[in-house]
């Protein structure tokens, strides 16, 4: 059986990238975590909601996203039509680089994995495609579409 695999591109506008990073920093020193809903197009995945969601571990070097909570958004997902395209968190003191623990613990091919990191200063970002211990760059488009809240 194929396993889906990660898009190679994914595109976000800039009020939501904003809307990460806000999120990051707010729960410094605690890894911030959440998800990123949209569509796959071919290569490209466009976000088009992002979703914080807390850190059940309320750590600030492993994050677990909460079960409960995780099941309704998965659940929201759904019903508007989207898919799960990726997930984010933060490593507060560390790299914007997936550690050890986040490629053990990456249990969806499909998803592009974003982490932000705040090592020098000031928040930066990479995001990856990770299954079965091998990683892969995703090259991140801004894009100018603006979504209504």
């Amino acid at each position: 059986m194929d396993t889906p695999a990660a898009p190679t591109q994914i595109s976000i506008s800039s009020a939501d990238l904003e809307r990460m990073r806000q999120d990051v920093e707010s729960r410094r020193p605690e890894e911030a975590c959440g998800l990123l809903a949209g569509r796959a197009a071919r290569e490209t995945a466009i976000v088009e909601r992002v979703i914080p969601m807390r850190n059940a571990l309320q750590s600030p070097d492993r994050y677990r996203l909460d079960p409960a909570e995780q099941l309704a958004v998965f659940t929201w997902i759904e019903a508007q039509g989207l898919e799960l395209i990726g997930i984010y968190h933060s490593h507060p003191a560390g790299p914007a680089s997936p550690s050890e623990t986040d490629i053990l613990e990456a249990y969806y091919p499909q998803a592009v994995y974003w982490i932000w990191s705040k090592q020098t200063g000031e928040w930066r970002y990479a995001a990856f495609s990770i299954w079965k211990g091998s990683v892969s760059p995703v090259t991140v488009l801004l894009n100018s579409k603006a979504r209504e809240e």
